[in-house]
């Protein structure tokens, strides 16, 4: 793309933005507001009730939030109200009005809770501390991005980022967070370094099925020689539509030359479904050849017979 369509599209994308209409119906939204609620309070139980108390951190801005309370005895609030707030603006800039209005709120909301929340210590062992602890904030960032909003604006600095070097957003998020580990390790010790990447995958793990839920959905590819029974248990069985792709099986190490023509059948099926739909697959038919893929969006087309979307 040249130059002048680079300035052409950002200057579309801004005035998509500035006359994007504020929904306030759905940012003060009962399920919303609660959503955002239950997220900071559970933040708040993480950061005063396990990490500050045992001097441990997570990644994102939440961990350089910490840092500084720990080198200046800062309260927690403030760095962390102070490092998200600009990218509130970048959010403003690169998603719209709605979002970057959701996350002022919840940055708002944490600040209260920070302030107002008098949480005691909970426990000071190092292990249940890494694993609670990231339990907490997994939920509290899982809960407020539910409700529309962030309260760690490390996902929106790596987009901002990646284009300016050429990275992906988890290759940035990865760096910066391995740069706070390395500080933690330095200052802190080696051991608090170790269980605060405990804490911050357990955070990563939790946020995600807060976010995505049980219901993430999950691409299954089938390759049997057997595909027209295949078809009839998944559709007729499981309620699942199909896409078949005509493939070819065969062309082993072995017997090169032998191969044959199959249908290849795809599904959508989701995280609690997959098992079950794979065990009856291999019952059906032992030799039939089966891979899943991870989805991160799903549009158009029906992704079960029950609900479509």
């Amino acid at each position: 793309m040249s130059t002048t369509n680079h300035v052409s599209a950002n200057q579309n994308l801004m005035s998509h933005n500035v006359s994007e209409i504020l929904e306030y119906d759905q940012i003060f939204s009962l399920k919303s507001l609660l959503l955002k609620t239950l997220g900071v309070v559970c933040a708040t139980i993480a950061i005063k009730g396990f990490m500050i108390p045992n001097h441990f951190l997570d990644g994102g801005l939440l961990g350089i939030s910490i840092l500084i309370h720990e080198f200046y005895h800062i309260d927690i609030w403030i760095p962390l109200l102070l490092l998200n707030v600009p990218f509130v603006g970048i959010g403003y800039r690169k998603i719209g009005k709605n979002f970057a209005a959701h996350a002022f709120l919840a940055l708002l909301f944490l600040g209260i809770a920070l302030n107002v929340l008098d949480v005691p210590t909970v426990t000071k062992d190092h292990f249940l501390v890494a694993i609670f602890g990231g339990v907490f904030v997994g939920l509290g960032i899982g809960l407020v991005i539910r409700s529309g909003g962030v309260i760690d604006g490390l996902e929106v600095i790596a987009e901002f980022t990646n284009k300016q070097f050429g990275l992906s957003t988890s290759e940035i998020i990865v760096a910066i967070n391995t740069s706070i580990f390395l500080v933690i390790a330095f200052f802190l010790g080696l051991e608090k370094a170790m269980y605060s990447i405990l804490t911050f995958f357990t955070a990563v793990k939790v946020s995600d099925y807060v976010v995505d839920g049980f219901e993430k959905l999950i691409s299954l590819t089938i390759i049997s020689p057997n595909h027209d029974m295949i078809k009839d248990l998944v559709v007729n069985q499981f309620n699942k539509p199909i896409t078949i792709y005509k493939g070819e099986r065969g062309n082993l190490p072995s017997s090169f030359n032998i191969k044959h023509d199959c249908d290849v059948i795809v599904t959508v099926v989701t995280r609690l479904e997959v098992h079950k739909i794979k065990k009856a697959i291999a019952e059906a038919d032992p030799k039939a050849f089966m891979f899943i893929q991870n989805i991160k969006e799903v549009k158009g087309g029906i992704v079960s017979r029950k609900s479509g979307h």
